[in-house]
């Protein structure tokens, strides 16, 4: 009775210390949570923590609308963008279990007209390397014409084949929202349903995610639905609802903490949710393998050294432990979510402003509580690069401001510089005379508009009629007195390259 007593003690000691709460969760985050909202300009988020089959945090935090008394709940809405990727990484996986595919089946197998840029690529290219960003492209590569488009999924995926990777084929790492487009899009080749119908039926419906919606589309109008803001250039401004159902299996899924701890219980539980079995353990253990290095040197400010890219999930060390994770941005919106198997522990991490590193920092202060890592503030580790990022920011856009108050002229006239400009990859624009500048119009983003103010020399200041493209100097090339072309920039949120536009 003696060993069987101090075998029982034995068992319960180490359940009973996973379950005790760290004192930062108990005691501090509220507080912490505050601050960090105030400090990075954030109107409302959403925080959920899961630890040991149950939520330690479930709550929101601020309001879905500034100047509104709508408080942010566990059912608020959030464009969670790039979370979705492990949505269609797992789709792609139990389809590869069911035999309907397979991972390593090259994809000209189901769309034999897809081309790549480069020949001996598009042949080789399989299943997962859509999956795995192996293309060789940039990060972002093409998604200045893409993102708020109105192309059609096909057209986009035609499109690829544009794309000139600077990287080398399976060896360079680069983001790449288009390829998992491509990938989700294999989903009605093989099923006969689209990737929306799918997405409902094996993951939303089976997992209780009745808040969650698969299309961007009217999301204005959803129920307790967060609205999109963006600091960029001072105090936070509201943005329009993206539209990226063209792009929907790379990131078009809406949701809230509380639909998101099912699906996170369901990657601690190895496929398993409510008693049922939703992915084989095999399935889920796919979707993590890491076939894509992203880094390999060590954090100077994390307990981090390596970071591999799976299915549609990352995968790093976090102070001895396994931790996946992925991010998602849309205009408006930047969430997380993260899972600690070993731990047992889970977050999810969803806010209304695009342009702050709280919800980063927030997720790894709830990493190292749980983990035994020694308390940094890891929100004002943060703040003072990005605040330093800023105040560089807008000393910049004053300047460029300045250049435009100072009223030179440029040296042809504006009717010189209208026109219909074309890029082979994104299209066409056409810039017409307005008042004392100019106006540009873009062929595939019909609600989208810039104004172009001379600032001398050959450069025009470019503002976007929607602030989250961002404010950029904009030059033109004028060769024999004629105008030729003309460099268009939009933020790095949507693409870090800048498209060259030639005179029709």
């Amino acid at each position: 009775m003696l060993r069987r007593s101090l075998y029982a003690v034995l068992l319960a000691a180490p359940l009973c210390a996973r379950a005790q709460t760290p004192a930062f969760i108990s005691d501090s985050l509220d507080a912490y949570i505050h601050r960090g909202m105030q400090d990075w300009q954030i109107p409302g988020m959403a925080v959920l923590i899961l630890k040991d089959g149950q939520p330690v945090v479930m709550k929101g935090y601020g309001t879905r609308e500034l100047g509104k008394d709508e408080p942010v709940d566990e059912h608020t809405l959030f464009f969670i963008a790039s979370n979705t990727k492990l949505f269609t990484g797992t789709a792609i996986a139990a389809l590869d279990e069911e035999k309907k595919l397979s991972l390593t089946d090259p994809v000209t197998k189901y769309m034999p007209g897809f081309r790549l840029y480069d020949t001996t690529a598009t042949r080789l290219l399989d299943v997962r390397d859509l999956l795995s960003h192996h293309l060789g492209t940039k990060t972002f590569q093409g998604d200045f014409s893409f993102w708020n488009s109105n192309l059609s999924r096909e057209a986009i995926i035609a499109k690829m084949r544009l794309l000139q990777p600077p990287g080398q084929f399976r060896q360079d790492y680069g983001y790449c929202n288009s390829c998992f487009l491509t990938a989700g899009e294999l989903i009605p080749k093989v099923t006969g349903e689209r990737w929306e119908d799918f997405i409902q039926q094996r993951f939303l419906d089976k997992l209780g995610m009745t808040h969650t919606h698969t299309s961007t589309e009217g999301a204005a109008s959803y129920p307790d639905m967060a609205h999109p803001y963006t600091s960029f250039f001072g105090d936070p401004v509201a943005l329009p609802f993206d539209h990226i159902d063209n792009l929907g299996p790379a990131g078009s899924l809406v949701s809230c903490i509380s639909d998101l701890s099912h699906w996170l219980q369901m990657q601690l539980d190895s496929g398993r949710y409510g008693g049922q079995q939703v992915f084989s353990w095999d399935v889920i253990r796919k979707t993590r393998m890491g076939g894509t290095i992203v880094r390999t040197v060590k954090s100077s400010v994390l307990p981090m050294h390596f970071a591999l890219y799976g299915l549609g999930v990352l995968t790093a060390d976090y102070n001895g432990r396994q931790v996946f994770w992925h991010t998602g941005g849309a205009f408006g919106f930047v969430t997380n979510t993260c899972f600690v198997p070993e731990e047992h522990l889970a977050i999810a991490i969803l806010t209304n402003n695009d342009d702050q590193g709280f919800f980063e920092a927030l997720r790894y202060q709830i990493l190292d509580a749980y983990v035994g890592v020694p308390y940094t503030d890891r929100s004002a580790q943060f703040l003072e690069g990005a605040r330093t990022d800023k105040a560089k920011r807008l000393k910049e856009l004053d300047d460029w401001k300045a250049q435009v108050r100072a009223g030179a002229r440029p040296a042809l006239p504006l009717e010189a510089f209208a026109g219909s400009y074309s890029n082979a990859l994104y299209g066409k624009i056409r810039i017409t005379v307005r008042g004392k500048g100019l106006l540009v119009r873009f062929e595939h983003h019909p609600d989208l508009s810039a104004t172009l103010d001379y600032m001398g020399g050959d450069k025009f200041l470019m503002t976007y009629s929607n602030p989250a493209y961002g404010i950029f100097p904009t030059p033109f090339t004028i060769k024999g007195g004629k105008v030729k072309s003309v460099t268009v920039k939009a933020s790095d949120f949507v693409e870090y390259d800048p498209y060259v536009f030639v005179k029709d």
